[in-house]
């Protein structure tokens, strides 16, 4: 990015160190010195989720600007800690929530935002990944690491719901996670569904289990596909195929949603945006925002 100057990288732990491909140079071996003796404005975090939470306090008790991959923590203190020093230290957090960039999205949002769907009453939305032991990092399936899979894959579906309508979530009717395909120990649950309510009274049901075929991928077209039910009819969303399609009451046949206005900034450029004071739509205070929402919805999981 021409506004970043990279200065330093750490790699704590030995064995991913030396792993890392001959492009990737780290300066330190140490988070806590790298804090301490470089000269810099802005973290990047990116260790297993459990971890996340604590590396971004210390950075943030530094005066930095912290940003992360999703999520952002695995508890509701640490979130609150992040939220009590951004507000003392005039600092900006953020968060690759980057389903907000797909088109498919933009067009669902402008066409329901101008009232083409009428009032929203119901969303269904299904996450489904695939698990892909192969690949996957071995942390996931570590105890206490990952910290649950709505709070790890649930996260975007919530966010994509303020995204897609302007409303949010004012109460958890219920959230369960269990094992499903994923049982060589109980340290990991591959299963998660969740049924909610948002302020305006809209009705939500999703899925966001590791249930997808390993064989197919991130292709499949059941991943992150949403239903959105209104007054006016229904708009259903297929983000592996960037297709939005409205079928209308009044209308014999269904259509395809391709009008779009302008063009949302990416993760990053909404970030710095923030820093210099001309947030975007992605923004510290919606990042807190979902991931309490997210986080408290974990929580009845258990």
């Amino acid at each position: 990015h021409p506004a970043l100057e990279l200065v330093a990288a750490c790699e704590e732990d030995a064995i991913t160190a030396a792993a890392l491909p001959e492009n990737v140079k780290t300066t330190h071996t140490s988070y806590t010195e790298m804090l301490d003796t470089t000269p810099c404005d802005i973290i990047a975090i990116g260790d297993y989720y459990a971890k996340r939470g604590s590396l971004a306090i210390e950075a943030l008790q530094r005066g930095k600007h912290v940003i992360l991959d999703k999520p952002v923590c695995t508890s509701l203190d640490e979130l609150a800690t992040i939220r009590e020093l951004v507000a003392e230290k005039n600092l900006r957090l953020g968060c690759m929530l980057d389903m907000r960039e797909k088109a498919c999205f933009l067009r669902a949002r402008q066409f329901i935002a101008a009232g083409k769907l009428g009032k929203v009453t119901q969303i269904h939305f299904g996450g489904q990944h695939p698990l892909l032991l192969s690949s996957r990092p071995s942390w996931y399936f570590e105890k206490g690491k990952q910290g649950g899979t709505i709070n790890d894959i649930g996260i975007h579906g919530i966010d994509m719901i303020t995204f897609l309508t302007g409303d949010t979530i004012a109460k958890v009717h219920a959230a369960r996670e269990w094992q499903a395909f994923y049982t060589r120990d109980d340290n990991f649950k591959d299963a998660a569904q969740i049924m909610l309510e948002t302020a305006n009274g809209c009705g939500v049901i999703g899925d966001v289990s590791y249930a997808a075929p390993n064989s197919q991928g991130y292709s499949n077209p059941l991943y992150w596909r949403f239903t959105i039910w209104g007054t006016a009819g229904v708009l259903d969303i297929t983000s592996t195929a960037d297709s939005v399609m409205a079928y209308l009451d009044g209308q014999s046949e269904g259509f395809a949603v391709e009008e779009c206005t302008g063009q949302l900034p990416d993760c990053l450029d909404s970030f710095l945006a923030d820093i210099n004071g001309t947030p975007a739509d992605l923004n510290t205070g919606s990042i807190l925002k979902v991931s309490q929402s997210t986080l408290e919805i974990q929580k009845l999981s258990y």
